[in-house]
């Protein structure tokens, strides 16, 4: 079991070590040609060697450390049509920075995906948002084939929500215009709010299925078991890659630091119960997602991989996973 963390990679204080940088449409629509291209390039490069340096961090962590999400804006504002023509004039410069991350992350089993944005939505009724989800996919699928991804099933995950009035069947149409190392990659997931469990089990002929424990609970006011069949269909949707599943909890304060809250009891609504915590502070709650022995976790919290190494030290207490042996805990660089 590897357990991961999204996108800000923090030292004990708080701060991150190597950090990725962004800029707004705003701004950039604000700059001469000459300046929004050095931003745009300052940017990206920027971003790519923090990755690397990033990548090169996990390796030296225990293997079931070695799981990252990556941010969205790797290459900022990529999609705004206004940077297009800037992209295509330096992006091949950033092709060896890309191989690099892809190569690292390879050698080193380190598990990486990408969460395009809520906007990003290819069950909608509006062509337009379809078509513009339909580019933020293919953007992210841009970013993973630059680093050596996307020639083999789930070789690398680029996960959304299926949300949408156009449902299951608007997901489907869209799903079929996406490249095929998109279509390789695409995962879906259940959310809290429109799209239950049940409902996105539906794609599971199309793409791998991402269970977010939290969002099932939020929504269905049910803690799922690892023994229930809908858990199984789920498992089989990744066709014997190892599947991944999504861990958060209610902010602190919100539920109580033990055992297995009652909404009913809470008095809550279920848009302040969304709210992820700092760190996973409800051990009953811990073992619940540990529980999930077939799956790869995705740390869903504020404190990132702080409180993820918090949950790989309950996991080994518990021995959910196992401790290394200490002459290799520490992992290598090389």
């Amino acid at each position: 079991m590897k357990l991961g963390f999204a996108c800000k990679y923090l030292n004990r204080e708080g701060k991150q070590f190597f950090p990725f940088r962004a800029t707004t449409r705003k701004r950039f629509l604000s700059l001469s040609h000459d300046e929004a291209y050095q931003l745009l390039h300052e940017i990206s490069v920027t971003n790519l060697n923090h990755l690397y340096l990033t990548l090169e961090h996990l390796a030296t962590l225990p293997e079931p450390l070695r799981m990252m999400r990556i941010g969205s804006d790797l290459l900022p504002l990529y999609t705004v049509p206004e940077a297009a023509p800037l992209f295509a004039a330096f992006l091949p410069e950033l092709y060896p920075l890309f191989a690099r991350c892809g190569e690292l992350a390879r050698a080193q089993h380190i598990r990486l995906s990408f969460h395009p944005g809520q906007y990003t939505v290819l069950a909608s009724d509006n062509p337009d948002v379809v078509n513009r989800a339909l580019e933020d996919v293919e953007y992210h699928t841009l970013c993973a084939v630059l680093m050596g991804y996307g020639k083999t099933f789930q070789d690398f995950k680029i996960n959304i929500h299926m949300n949408g009035k156009a449902g299951f069947d608007g997901f489907s149409r869209s799903f079929q215009r996406l490249s095929p190392a998109a279509r390789l990659m695409l995962t879906v997931e259940n959310d809290e709010i429109s799209c239950s469990l049940d409902d996105v089990l539906q794609a599971a002929p199309l793409c791998p299925v991402v269970l977010d424990i939290h969002h099932h609970w939020v929504k269905e006011a049910e803690f799922i078991q690892a023994d229930d069949p809908r858990v199984a269909r789920v498992i089989d949707s990744w066709r014997g890659v190892r599947p991944v599943l999504h861990y958060s909890i209610s902010q602190e304060g919100m539920i109580p630091q033990q055992g297995w809250p009652d909404q009913q009891q809470l008095g809550v609504s279920k848009s302040k119960l969304r709210t992820h915590s700092d760190y996973f502070f409800n051990p009953t709650l811990n073992d619940w997602a540990l529980s999930f022995q077939d799956f790869d976790i995705m740390c869903e919290v504020k404190m990132k991989n702080l409180a993820r190494e918090q949950l790989y030290q309950w996991a080994i207490a518990q021995r959910s996973i196992l401790e290394p042996p200490a002459e290799t805990a520490g992992g290598s660089a090389g």
